[in-house]
């Protein structure tokens, strides 16, 4: 038991990211830059898949010397709306990812580099709450239009996680719990999580919520109709604006904290402005989700990468905190929750499921 290991893998668009760990912890961390390789010079997702599989079995086979593998877990992709859990890799699986059925992204890559690594060692390979993870109650689906609903695109795997942790914190079953979440990263998810489900949540792609380094959260609707039909964007032009280059980078020109709180510090009046409004933002879309339990919350739980920032923490602390107690659980940890989403699989803790693509339902 106490060699045994798992192998967690993290593809995206410039680097691959992989980890190999024990039930007590990382032994090897390695993130595989892809910059000025022939990686990135391929857009399709399938052709990347041969290139990428041969660099990450040079890299980590050295890692295995003295351990023995018991599963090959990789991340999500952007698959149909499922349930929450692991999910064993197949067919199904890998068809509607590395096929890009529902959007194209990286990670799509990582249920198919699973699989491959995991059949040359004979292990079972997996994926873990993948980032369209969908539990909403059916008041939360409804978006005041009638031909579309409201979707669930979350950073479900570290929510999720911190979930976990948190509810063994309190020494409650998950089944026990209520929490308010907000992963505070490039991306924003905020959260209401009911009983170990997501059950509401924005969209932190596109769309909803607060605006976050990168992307524009919530909008006016007139001036984006406006915009959409003015000539001047492509739809892939706009998209791109919305997702990459609104929010802080919009405004300030960078979505790095750690520069935009030197400028404030240094005292760049814009900045601080810029800076208190997302906070503001996060703040109040935390409050609206404190409804959603009816202010029954066990904490209120702050992640991310911008949860390392003592700043960002203090000044939502100020807003939030008459709410409930809040607990930090700093960074993204992505490698580590695919990995102990690994072992509650291999260890029989938690039920693994079965992904069935939409023509096969």
């Amino acid at each position: 038991m106490e060699n045994e290991v798992v192998l967690a893998i993290n593809p995206g668009s410039t680097s691959t990211k992989l980890a190999l760990y024990s039930r007590k912890g990382p032994i090897q961390v390695d993130s595989i830059d892809h910059t000025d390789t022939e990686i990135c010079n391929i857009h399709s997702i399938v052709d990347q898949l041969p290139l990428r599989l041969d660099i990450i079995q040079k890299t980590f086979k050295p890692w295995l010397e003295g351990c023995r593998l018991v599963a090959i877990v990789g991340r999500g992709g952007l698959v149909k709306p499922i349930r929450g859990g692991v999910y064993h890799v197949n067919d199904d699986l890998m068809d509607d990812t590395i096929n890009c059925k529902y959007a194209t992204h990286a990670s799509n890559l990582g249920a198919s580099i699973a699989y491959g690594i995991a059949r040359e060692y004979n292990v079972p390979a997996y994926v873990v709450d993948p980032v369209t993870v969908d539990e909403f109650i059916p008041e939360a689906r409804i978006s005041g239009v009638p031909e579309f609903q409201r979707r669930s695109r979350s950073h479900a795997l570290n929510v999720n996680a911190c979930v976990r942790k948190e509810a063994a914190r309190l020494g409650k079953n998950i089944e026990d719990t209520r929490f308010v979440i907000a992963h505070l990263g490039g991306g924003i998810t905020v959260a209401a999580i009911d009983r170990g489900k997501i059950i509401d949540c924005n969209d932190a792609l596109m769309g909803m919520g607060p605006f976050s380094p990168e992307r524009a959260g919530a909008l006016p609707l007139e001036p984006i109709i406006k915009m959409a039909m003015s000539g001047d964007y492509s739809f892939k032009d706009l998209y791109r604006k919305l997702t990459k280059n609104s929010g802080l980078k919009g405004y300030l020109g960078t979505g790095d904290m750690r520069d935009i709180i030197k400028r404030i510090n240094d005292g760049d009046k814009k900045a601080d402005l810029i800076y208190r409004a997302m906070i503001y933002q996060v703040a109040k879309e935390i409050g609206a989700f404190a409804t959603t339990l009816k202010g029954n919350i066990d904490r209120i739980i702050i992640t991310g990468g911008l949860a390392h920032s003592e700043k960002v923490v203090n000044d939502l602390r100020e807003r939030i905190e008459f709410l409930a107690e809040i607990s930090v659980h700093p960074g993204e940890n992505e490698l580590e929750s695919l990995a102990a989403g690994g072992f509650r699989a291999v260890d029989g803790e938690q039920e693994v499921l079965i992904y069935k693509s939409e023509d096969s339902e």
